[in-house]
């Protein structure tokens, strides 16, 4: 039988100790979604990230609330970042670090893409963009994307070759709107 104390209980993270040198890190678990537009871009979002003080590019994802379905959490986050709702198909599940936390990741799929806006949470701000896979992979070769929600996601697209969703024709342009306006 261990000796378990929780030095820290938190909204998102409880940190234990076992048996006196194990520290654990209890995290909810969370979502991430994959999608790709009709021209073959994946959705990605930009936004500021206080635990590393800085912006980075990643596909949406977030925390599943308590009593909440992964899908459904997965279909509300892309609501929330990107204003899209989705079908969704589980790709994968795994603990972004099992050395230390026991967070679990559920990667989806989402096809057939529809708009569909829910409020962001008040302390995020996100730009949608939509970038080649290529593009995608090529910044976690040389590290200007952060993030395992994206690294994982692209290394999934650049595995399955997840087909593009039908019927979602937005593209970013250079200076960062949309053809159809902000979502």
């Amino acid at each position: 039988m261990s000796d378990t104390r929780t030095l820290y209980s938190g909204h998102i993270v409880d940190l234990e100790v076992q048996d006196g040198k194990w520290e654990i890190v209890r995290h909810a678990p969370a979502v991430a979604v994959l999608l790709l537009n009709a021209a073959g871009e994946m959705l990605c979002v930009r936004q500021f990230r206080h635990a590393i003080a800085a912006h980075t590019i990643e596909v949406p994802a977030g925390l599943i609330d308590d009593g909440e379905a992964p899908e459904a959490a997965a279909r509300r986050e892309l609501q929330e970042e990107a204003g899209l709702d989705a079908d969704m198909t589980l790709l994968t599940r795994f603990y972004s670090s099992p050395g230390f936390c026991d967070e679990e990741l559920h990667v989806f799929r989402a096809v057939n893409p529809r708009e569909s806006r829910l409020p962001m949470d008040d302390d995020e701000d996100i730009e949608v963009l939509w970038l080649q896979p290529q593009a995608v992979l090529a910044g976690l070769r040389d590290g200007s994307l952060k993030g395992s929600a994206t690294t994982v996601t692209a290394a999934l697209l650049a595995l399955t070759g997840a087909p593009p969703a039908a019927g979602l024709g937005v593209r970013v342009d250079q200076q960062g709107g949309d053809q159809q306006g902000r979502h």
